[in-house]
């Protein structure tokens, strides 16, 4: 199967992803995983995305095309995108490249505005491994550090309310519209994201139909 997983910063892209590779065996691709593995191993990919990115411009879509391409060849099982395409025209970028049949569904996690900045500026991340944690919702069992590898536990300067309001006007000019792209192609899985992450993961299971046992009905 080939997925894209849609949704604003903060709507549980990212956790979902990584309860939906454990079901399922897909693999999980993360534009910004992409980024910092083809930079890490000097790939001609990673030093062409690196040079519009110290220039501070956004990277060509036919680089992180080809980018993502490169990742997801040769995986039979299929893959699952998180934070790729961002805009229409990297939709229909994607979909040519992938050929007449595109990916198989785009799933758009659906959260208010206002639990959305809750979540946003009450966000830590483990600097080590990345673990995503909040204060109120999911604290760490210890203050500072990461359950997982217990690395020490940041928040980002951009996860301040304000800096949040900014990210979703941009998420809502830019990749909200989406969200239409997709339903006008009957291809939008739709989920509701305000429940604890466990309930989120057996609907969006349910909702693709899979058994189980390694194959969707």
């Amino acid at each position: 199967m080939r997925l894209i997983l849609l949704g604003a910063p903060g709507s549980g892209k990212g956790t979902q992803a990584e309860k939906l590779c454990q079901a399922t065996g897909i693999a999980h691709v993360s534009s910004g995983d992409l980024f910092r593995q083809a930079e890490k191993e000097g790939t001609e990919l990673g030093k062409l995305a690196k040079s519009y990115m110290e220039k501070g411009l956004l990277v060509p879509d036919e680089v992180v095309i080809k980018m993502v391409l490169e990742r997801i060849s040769g995986n039979k099982k299929g893959f699952i995108l998180d934070g790729f395409p961002r805009t229409i025209e990297q939709a229909e970028a994607l979909d040519k490249a992938l050929g007449k049949d595109g990916v198989d569904k785009a799933i758009y996690i659906e959260v208010s505005r206002d639990e959305l900045l809750r979540r946003l500026s009450g966000r830590w991340l483990c600097r080590k491994c990345q673990k995503p944690y909040h204060l109120v919702s999911s604290p760490p069992k210890v203050v500072g550090k990461c359950d997982v590898c217990g690395g020490e536990l940041y928040q980002r300067p951009d996860d301040t309310r304000e800096t949040a309001e900014k990210r979703l006007e941009v998420y809502v000019k830019q990749t909200a519209p989406l969200v239409a792209y997709y339903r006008n192609k009957k291809k939008l899985l739709q989920v509701e994201g305000e429940r604890p992450i466990e309930e989120v993961s057996k609907d969006l299971l349910t909702k693709l139909r899979w058994r189980g046992d390694g194959h969707n009905r």
